[in-house]
Formats: structure tokens, C-alpha cells, sequence
């Protein structure tokens, strides 16, 4: 059986840059075994899925080439854009169904942006040794007064806040560390960021998610509202919209923006949205038994 995979490249700065993710639609008929055979073979950071839905407008199951995600911020922005630039939604508001729920989608200045819950956050001080061995660095390396910190807005990340950019691009992390730290608390991955000098940026991140089998990938907007959510709360940067950027300092740079919409309610983050543009780079066909 021969699967037409959809090669679209989410939080692009015009139709450069960005992540690619695979797409597969009419998935209506697929098995969960299937869909995993699908994505392992493609290859690409997550692949999304997508059927019909009695419960939302459309339906998304997301996979890494490892196994299945509930939520994927660039294969999401990559599936709407699509949808919507070719006519299959018409209005400004969508909706999506994950195996965690119905999330929203909005359409704003023809960018796509999903729905984040408000954030969780949780500072893993027993297994502080073990995250700064997985990464190389010291406490020294750190922003002052701030520590890794889990933050979670549907998927859990490691937020690791950096107070020099070139510690950030020199990183070469301990997959099997990272791994370890991962497996321990559920996290798809760490989102290690720290200031530009670029003002047209909030943030320069990279993620980092091997529990997935991810090792570097150039947009994460499900990491990227976690840290918008960090900055405001923890970095005491008290306004409703950031512009995060990533994939500049991977080894094949493919950068990327990410903006966050926050939406607060008694000073408080009610709950947030990430998103960006998104162009059609290829297609793939995947042979499958």
C-alpha cells in the first residue's frame, strides 16, 4: 500500500526555514500500528494523521518515528495552514480532537494558532546534577536566581534558561542523560533558550527530545508556548505576546518563529496561543505492508 505523505514545513519565516512535518490525510481507515508504521518510515520529527471527527472539526493523532505524541505544535500549524489556505475551512475559528481532548484553533493575519491550556510548572530539584551533566554546563551557565523548570501546556518540557547565546549554539548534549531525565518525568523534550540580541525576537531556543526520538528540531510549538508562559511569570516580562525563534544553531540551520498569544485573566495566563505560517516544501510516498 502506497501512503501520500504531505511535506509541510510549519513556523516558516516566509517560505524559508521551518519544520517540516509529514501530514496524512483521509487517515480515517488507519489502525494506530499502521499510522506508527507510517511515521517511522517517514522519518520526520512527527507526523500527523488526520480524520473526521463527531466531536470537533477535524480529528489529529501525531507520531514520532518512536510513538505517539497527544499533541505536536508544527505538525498542527502544518495541518490548518494547509486546510485553510486550500479552501477546506472557511471561517476564522477550527477545532481539532487529540487522544487528550479538543483543543481550539484560531486564524489570525492568515497565520494559523492552536490552543495551549494554562501553564504547570514544577522545578525538578532532585535531578538537578544529572540535567546539567546531560547538557554539559555548570549552575554557573545559568540566568541568575532561575533553575531548569518543567512547564507543561498539554506536553511537558524542561525549560532551560541560559544567560549566554553562545553556550547555547555550543551545546552537545548527553542523549542517554537526557534520555534518563525524560523518562522520568514525561517530558518530550528540553527547551533550552536564552535572550537575542536580535529585537525582532523574544528568545533563541533549541529542543532537544530523544525520549521521542528527536534529537534537535528547528520548531516546537508546544515547547514554545512553555517558555512564553516562563518568560512571562518567571522573567517577569509582563506583556501578551512573544516571538520565540529556533533552528538557528542546529547543524543545518532552519530558522524558524513561533509566536505566542497569551491570554491572562486576573494577572494570571487563562490559557495561551502558538502559532506561525507554514508552506507545502515536497511530498513523500511511504510503501507499506
Amino acid at each position: 500500500m502506497n501512503i501520500d505523505v504531505h511535506i509541510i514545513n510549519a513556523f516558516s519565516i516566509g517560505e524559508t526555514g521551518g519544520n517540516p512535518a509529514g501530514v496524512v490525510f483521509d487517515a480515517d481507515d488507519f489502525t494506530k500500528e499502521t499510522k506508527q508504521a507510517i511515521a517511522t518510515k517517514a522519518g520526520f520529527a512527527e507526523t500527523a494523521f488526520v480524520s473526521s471527527s463527531v466531536i470537533a472539526d477535524f480529528k489529529l493523532d501525531f507520531f514520532t518515528p518512536l510513538k505517539q505524541i497527544p499533541h505536536c505544535g508544527h505538525a498542527t500549524i502544518a495541518t490548518f495552514s494547509y486546510l485553510k489556505k486550500n479552501g477546506k475551512i472557511l471561517t476564522d475559528h477550527s477545532s481539532k480532537e487529540t487522544i487528550d481532548g479538543i483543543r481550539k484553533i484560531e486564524f489570525r493575519n492568515g497565520l494559523a494558532f492552536m490552543e495551549q491550556r494554562a501553564p504547570v510548572m514544577q522545578v525538578p530539584h532532585e535531578s538537578m546534577d544529572e540535567i546539567f551533566g546531560s547538557l554539559h554546563i555548570e549552575p554557573g551557565d545559568l540566568k541568575p536566581g532561575l533553575l531548569p523548570t518543567i512547564v507543561n501546556t498539554g506536553n511537558s518540557f524542561l525549560i532551560v534558561p541560559l544567560k549566554d547565546e553562545n553556550k547555547l549554539k555550543e551545546i552537545n548534549y548527553n542523549r542517554e542523560l537526557a534520555y534518563r531525565v525524560s523518562e522520568r518525568y514525561n517530558l518530550v523534550g528540553y527547551y533550552v533558550y536564552t535572550s537575542t540580541g536580535n529585537s525582532g525576537f523574544d528568545a533563541t531556543a533549541r529542543m532537544f527530545g530523544p525520549f521521542y526520538g528527536i534529537d534537535e528540531e528547528s520548531a516546537t510549538g508546544m515547547a514554545a508556548g512553555p517558555l512564553a508562559a516562563w518568560l512571562y511569570e518567571m522573567e517577569k516580562i509582563k506583556k501578551s505576546q512573544f516571538r520565540i525563534e529556533q533552528g538557528r544553531f542546529m547543524k543545518i540551520p532552519s530558522p524558524s518563529l513561533i509566536q505566542v498569544i497569551l491570554e491572562i485573566k486576573d494577572n494570571r495566563i487563562d490559557h495561551l496561543f502558538a502559532g506561525g505560517d507554514a508552506y507545502i516544501s515536497g511530498r513523500k510516498i511511504i510503501e507499506i505492508n
